[in-house]
């Protein structure tokens, strides 16, 4: 039950990035437990584990990492996109 609640939270999590943002994690609701889970490994490794914990995922850490990633994946999307109509 704990690998379905990490699931799920990071799916949480990558989902609310995504709507802070305003930007949709390519991949759907996959994409989005993706985006959570590496967010928890950027947010964790760079602040530390601080806040609310919920799955073994502390919760503000996370976001802000979710946040970070959604932000450069974005970027990096829109350069190959327009890296692509160029050619």
């Amino acid at each position: 039950m704990g690998f379905i609640l990490y699931l799920i939270v990071g799916g949480i999590i990558g989902w609310l990035a995504g709507l802070i943002l305003g930007k949709d994690v390519p991949g759907g609701i996959i994409g989005n437990v993706i985006a959570g889970i590496i967010g928890a490994w950027i947010g964790g490794a760079a602040f530390g584990s601080f806040g609310p914990s919920l799955g073994g995922i502390a919760i503000i850490p996370a976001l802000i990492g979710a946040i970070i990633f959604v932000f450069i994946l974005s970027l990096i999307l829109r350069s190959m996109r327009k890296g692509a109509r160029s050619h």
